[in-house]
């Protein structure tokens, strides 16, 4: 019987200054220091809300892209403890197209989230990488919607809208009226287009009309629009989502435009610099109860060579001035910001997914115990099979049992997956040092079957570490269709695994690689320990 330990992970010292990673700091003046990032991981295209009304809670939305539950809800107290309650894509049924998009970079991109008459909305576009720009089912552009965020059913089924473009946002004038504001697609533009709604429950939209082209840099996109002292704020990304990067803004006494560029633009950029956090752009403005600015964007802990940025587009968190009449200043994102004085630390939160960060370095310990659902904050790629994830079944209490899916993590030709799904779960990796263990008990008995573990980037890009049972003859461990894979075999022993990594999602999978079998895997005791959290 293979009763093998796989082990996924890095080994490192724990610095003093890494162990305050997630806690509240406060200064001797009264303000506070944030670490960034403040989302560490995958979280991309951050955008953030201050409602009052929802017991003084911030609550703040990322790109998801083809993970599944998609566009996760963070919310806090005091701008230092979030917690994820949710993700407002939550069912298939939601949003069926998702498991048909192709590309690793298709899916969900950019949502924007607002409040306004008693509920939450969110906006975004579901992205079919493969196609050409000017294509407009390349671009499905949707809307959803709760009264409670907290409760994954509230959220609404999409409601579509036709734009040819991507990263919309919505802004409600004084006078009632909606619009809805979004970057052209960048072959056919480049430029920020608006358009009144009509009726946002129906997605119907007015005429689309060029308001802004930018400061001249590269797709220009992200947009927001913000109303302040009389004037129309325009907040833009622009430079691409690389080195370049940076945020941009223009405003205008009318909504229509013309809008006039500050000056000073870029207002938030770490191009050029040495700074540890680079492409910075694609941000959100919020104020919290004192009145104080904020802003969110997103970022790459790659330094200046960006050569490696293994958790990808991070969210990260600044202070903003804006004096009554001027233009906003941006303080640049670092690793420690002095901030304004926040809330009271509140962990009080509803919901049932994880604090990020906190307790800070703590060993996240999974047992799977019975009658329990799989924990909140665990990630597929497209849609999952239900039935494939069995929690702590009768026949082996307190494991994960995987039925193996006809596809592996490559989805056999690379990129799609298609209705049938991969068995594959997951979470996402957030520190700079880390270990990722888990104890597995498998016995293929047809040619194909495998489970192990794997550090995933994309379906072309995966670092894959298990058992497979290989045809006779077989030379090599690698399995039609997948990269990089190493197999290994062993009859009446123990098995262990190790590798030194840092990806993206840190997960298990079992697959037949395209065969008929149906042998399950049992996992347990998985374990994902952060070391270290580098900040500079």
């Amino acid at each position: 019987m293979f009763l093998p330990t796989l082990l996924l992970g890095i080994a490192a010292s724990v610095s003093a200054a890494a162990a305050q990673a997630g806690d509240r700091l406060t200064t001797g003046n009264g303000n506070s220091t944030i670490l960034n990032p403040m989302f560490p991981g995958f979280y991309p295209d951050p955008s953030c809300i201050y409602v009052p009304e929802w017991d003084k809670t911030f609550f703040c939305a990322s790109s998801s892209f083809n993970a599944f539950p998609g566009i996760p809800i963070h919310a806090s107290k005091d701008l230092h403890h979030w917690k994820l309650i949710g993700r407002a894509l939550n069912r298939r049924e939601q949003l069926p197209r998702l498991a048909h998009t192709n590309r690793s970079t298709s899916g969900i991109w950019a949502p924007t989230i607002r409040f306004h008459d008693d509920t939450f909305w969110v906006v975004t576009t579901l992205v079919d990488d493969d196609r050409p720009q000017a294509d407009a089912s390349r671009w499905d552009n949707i809307i959803f919607k709760s009264k409670d965020p907290y409760d994954p059913a509230s959220w609404s089924v999409a409601v579509h809208f036709n734009y040819t473009g991507y990263d919309p946002d919505l802004f409600w004038d004084d006078d009632g009226k909606v619009y809805l504001t979004a970057a052209h697609a960048w072959q056919v533009g480049p430029y920020i287009e608006q358009a009144e709604v009509i009726d946002l429950d129906k997605g119907i939209i007015g005429e689309w009309r060029i308001i802004w082209n930018g400061t001249g840099g590269l797709a220009p996109e992200g947009p927001h629009i913000y109303r302040k002292d009389g004037w129309y704020y325009l907040l833009a990304a622009e430079g691409g989502t690389g080195m370049n990067h940076m945020v941009t803004i223009a405003r205008s006494r009318n909504i229509s435009g013309p809008y006039e560029s500050n000056p000073a633009n870029p207002v938030l950029t770490n191009a050029n610099t040495t700074s540890m956090f680079q492409t910075v752009g694609h941000a959100d403005l919020f104020q919290d109860g004192n009145g104080n600015w904020w802003a969110v964007a997103l970022s790459t802990r790659s330094g200046p060579g960006y050569l490696h940025y293994p958790m990808g587009r991070e969210t990260v968190l600044t202070t903003v001035r804006w004096p009554e009449g001027e233009w906003p200043t941006f303080t640049p994102i670092a690793g420690e910001i002095s901030a304004w004085p926040t809330p009271l630390e509140d962990l009080n939160i509803r919901g049932v997914g994880p604090f990020v960060n906190h307790p800070p370095l703590a060993t996240e310990h999974l047992t799977f115990p019975p009658n329990t659902p799989l924990p909140a904050h665990l990630t597929h790629w497209r849609f999952p099979i239900s039935s494939s994830y069995t929690p702590s079944p009768p026949e082996k209490p307190n494991t994960l049992r995987l039925t193996p899916s006809r596809l592996n993590l490559t989805a056999l030709n690379g990129n799609h997956a298609g209705p049938e799904g991969q068995t594959f779960i997951s979470r996402r990796q957030q520190h700079t040092l880390f270990s990722f263990d888990v104890e597995l008990e498998f016995v293929p008995n047809q040619a194909g079957e495998e489970a192990g573990v794997s550090a995933f980037l994309t379906q072309n890009h995966h670092l894959d570490m298990g058992v497979v049972l290989l045809p006779r003859r077989e030379a090599t461990g690698n399995w039609p269709g997948e990269e990089g894979q190493e197999a290994e075999e062993g009859k009446g022993e123990d098995l262990a695994l190790h590798v030194r990594f840092r990806g993206v999602l840190l997960g298990i999978y079992a697959t037949t690689n395209g065969g008929n079998g149906t042998t399950p895997a049992y996992f347990s005791n998985w374990r994902y320990t952060p070391l270290e959290q580098f900040r500079d």
